[in-house]
């Protein structure tokens, strides 16, 4: 989510293009990786006319898509990784169809709205900055950007609150694995919508995700911050987002409802609340907003994070709680 924003933007054309272009075909295996240089090439470079042409060639359907009905009207449920690998930016025929088929896209956020997302850069307190960013944070924080070759003079990233440049290097750590913010599905989606002049709905607000990584105290930011470091030295955080893009791309719908299981992240209370947070709590305004666009008339294809979609407190669950006939189309019943 927090990949540079500039290189966002330029980037919206090309995935635009790539989506629609997609739209019009109809599924092609990821290709093998590469052996990892020592340092992961840029996106642009993973993004070529040749990865382009098969992709569009072959379109494959990924993720998990459900169809949503109510009052005579259709609409889709999507739920999506927020990476994603050069190949996947062509949407596979049964997701093309159901874009072909909407009047309007809904993401969690515009992720290319760059005005939306400047809070994020937003320093933040700085008395409490002072605090967390004590000269040994600092440097694992910076042997963790280094490592991850993204220690770039004058990135906006190095300014963000601490817990945020955690998150960002996340994305960085993922690209040794071919995983690019770059080509998140919702990126894709907002580049699609751009280039088809669908009315693009933010179900949320930057404030209001930013909240969620806000901690309530310098103390608190300071074992989630020290926390997540652990977990990028060790290679968990890297091992955790590859299995979940592996199973998203798999469309394996029982691995992903069983999170809790693998993810390794309910293990303490504050885990456990932070995933709370991060998901129940969410999930009625994200499925009252998806609710009250349908009621509109609009056809809407949301399109929400896939963790957003399981569990009794799962937007599939809340959906039909609130009238809706739910279908799931991807993976095919």
């Amino acid at each position: 989510m927090l990949r540079s924003l500039s290189m966002l933007k330029t980037f919206a054309a090309r995935i635009a293009r790539a989506a629609a272009i997609g739209l019009a075909l109809a599924g092609v295996a990821a290709a093998a990786p590469a052996a990892a240089p020592a340092c992961p090439p840029s996106a642009e470079a993973r993004l070529t006319p040749q990865v382009l042409e098969q992709a569009r060639r072959r379109p494959v359907d990924r993720g998990y898509l459900w169809r949503i009905e109510k009052d005579g009207r259709t609409s889709w449920l999507y739920g999506t990784l927020h990476l994603g690998r050069a190949d996947w930016v062509v949407p596979g025929p049964r997701i093309a169809q159901a874009l072909r088929r909407s009047d309007a896209v809904a993401l969690e956020l515009d992720p290319l709205d760059t005005e939306a997302m400047q809070p994020l850069f937003a320093p933040g307190d700085p008395v409490r900055r002072a605090e967390v960013m004590t000269p040994a944070r600092v440097d694992r924080l910076n042997r963790q950007w280094a490592a991850a070759c993204a220690r770039e003079t004058g990135d906006p990233h190095l300014r963000l609150q601490p817990i945020l440049q955690t998150t960002a290097l996340a994305g960085y750590v993922a690209r040794r694995d071919g995983l690019y913010t770059d080509f998140a599905i919702d990126t894709v989606l907002a580049g699609y919508a751009r280039r088809a002049k669908l009315p693009l709905v933010a179900l949320e607000s930057v404030q209001a995700q930013l909240a969620l990584f806000t901690a309530d105290s310098a103390q608190e930011e300071i074992e989630q911050v020290d926390d997540a470091l652990d977990e990028l030295e060790n290679g968990k955080l890297r091992q955790r987002m590859l299995a979940l893009a592996d199973m998203w791309s798999r469309g394996d719908l029982p691995r992903l409802a069983d999170y809790e299981r693998w993810c390794d992240c309910m293990q303490t209370p504050a885990e456990r609340a932070m995933m709370k947070r991060l998901l129940d709590e969410r999930n009625p305004h994200l499925a009252d907003g998806i609710a009250a666009l349908h009621e509109r008339g609009q056809r809407v294809f949301a399109a929400v994070g896939a963790l957003h979609m399981v569990g009794p407190q799962g937007l599939v669950a809340l959906l039909r709680q609130r009238g809706f006939t739910v279908t799931r189309v991807v993976p095919a019943t």
